[in-house]
C-alpha cells in the first residue's frame, strides 16, 4: 500500500523513481479504507532530505499511510525556506485538536544546548505532552529521543569526550521483542552525535527497557513497556552519503573532525561507502508500524486516549 502525501512533494518524485509507492490526495480518496495517520515532527535542518529518508522507510511496508509533516511555529529555519513550509508543514496549533496513529520526532542540530536553552523547548514540550493522549506510538530519533527521554523521565543527556561518528555494530538484548523480531544478533546502524545517554540512568526507569546496544556507540533502541513510545539513539534512516556530507561539511569549515569509523571502504574518502545497515532500517519501521501502529490502534482514531 502507498504513502500519501502531496504530489508536489519534492520527495515524491525521488520516491517514484525508487520505485516506492506513493500517491497523491486525489487517488487517496477514491480508496474506501482508514489509511494510518502518520506525523512527521521535522526538525532537521535539510528538511526536504529527511523527508525522503523516512518517507522511503514508512513506504516499504502493505499499510497505507497519510503524512502529516510539522514544523516548529516558534523556530525561524535558515535552510528551508518560509514558501516551503507553508505550501508542504503544518504547525502544532492546526494540529492539537487531531488524532494521530503514530508521530516521528526527528534529532535536530541542538545536542550542545541545553534543553530548556532550545528556541523552541517550550513548544517541544507542549507537543510532547498532547503526544501521550493524542498519538497511539511516537517513534523519538537521536536527539528526539534524548529530549523525549529528559521530558518524560528526567533523564539527561551527557557530553561525549569524542564524537561518536561512523556505523557501528549492536545486538540485540531482547530478541523476543517485536519491536527488533528478524533482527540479526548483531546489526549495523549510523550515529552522529556529541552526547548520550547513559545506559544506568535508563535502568533506573522500571517503565523503560533496552532492547539493543552497541560497546561504542551505546544504548542504541529503547521502549516504554507499553510501545507506546520507541527512543532511538541512532540514524537508521540515514542514506549512504549522509555522513559523508557532514564530514565534508565540517572539513570543509576547518573543524576539527575525525573521518566516520567503519563508514569508508580502508577509511579512505574517496572511495564511495556501501550501505550495511538498510535491511535492519527498513524492519525497524515495519515493525514498528505494524506491531505498535497498525495492530494497537483503535480502528476509530478519536477513541486514542
Amino acid at each position: 500500500m502507498p504513502v500519501k502525501i502531496p504530489a508536489a512533494l519534492p520527495a515524491a518524485k525521488i520516491l517514484t523513481e525508487e520505485n516506492i509507492f506513493v500517491i497523491d490526495d486525489t487517488r487517496a480518496q477514491m480508496q474506501d479504507i482508514r489509511p494510518l495517520k502518520i506525523a512527521i515532527l521535522n526538525l532537521m535542518p535539510t528538511k526536504d532530505v529527511t523527508e525522503t529518508q523516512l518517507l522511503r522507510l514508512l513506504g516499504n511496508t502493505p499499510l497505507q499511510i497519510e503524512i502529516v509533516l510539522l514544523s516548529m511555529a516558534s523556530h525561524v529555519s535558515k535552510n528551508t525556506t518560509k514558501e516551503y513550509l507553508d505550501a508542504f508543514y503544518r504547525t502544532f496549533e492546526s494540529v492539537k485538536n487531531d488524532k494521530f496513529d503514530g508521530l516521528i520526532i526527528t534529532g535536530a542540530p541542538v545536542e550542545n544546548i541545553p534543553f530548556e536553552d532550545v528556541d523552541y523547548w517550550e513548544e517541544m514540550t507542549q507537543i510532547m505532552n498532547w503526544s501521550q493522549t493524542h498519538v497511539y506510538s511516537t517513534l523519538h530519533i537521536c536527539w528526539g529521543s534524548q529530549a523525549g527521554l529528559y521530558h518524560r523521565y528526567g533523564i539527561d543527556k551527557h557530553q561525549l569526550d569524542d564524537k561518536v561518528f561512523g556505523i557501528f555494530e549492536h545486538r540485540v538484548l531482547t530478541p523476543q521483542h517485536k519491536l527488533v523480531r528478524g533482527f540479526d544478533d548483531i546489526f549495523r546502524a549510523p550515529h552522529s552525535r556529541h552526547t548520550t545517554i547513559r545506559k544506568e540512568d535508563i535502568e533506573k526507569i522500571p517503565d523503560l527497557e533496552i532492547l539493543a546496544e552497541s560497546d561504542e556507540a551505546g544504548v542504541f533502541i529503547i521502549s516504554s513497556r507499553d510501545g507506546r513510545s520507541i527512543y532511538i539513539s541512532g540514524h537508521a534512516e540515514y542514506d549512504a552519503d549522509t555522513l559523508a556530507r557532514e564530514y565534508n561539511r565540517d572539513a570543509q569549515k576547518g573543524k576539527n573532525i575525525e573521518i566516520p569509523q567503519n563508514y569508508y571502504p580502508n577509511n579512505d574518502p574517496k572511495h564511495y561507502p556501501p550501505v550495511t545497515w538498510r535491511a535492519h532500517a527498513n524492519l525497524l519501521f515495519v515493525n514498528w508500524l505494524n506491531y505498535f501502529v497498525y495492530q494497537e490502534t483503535p480502528f476509530d482514531i478519536e477513541d486514542i486516549n
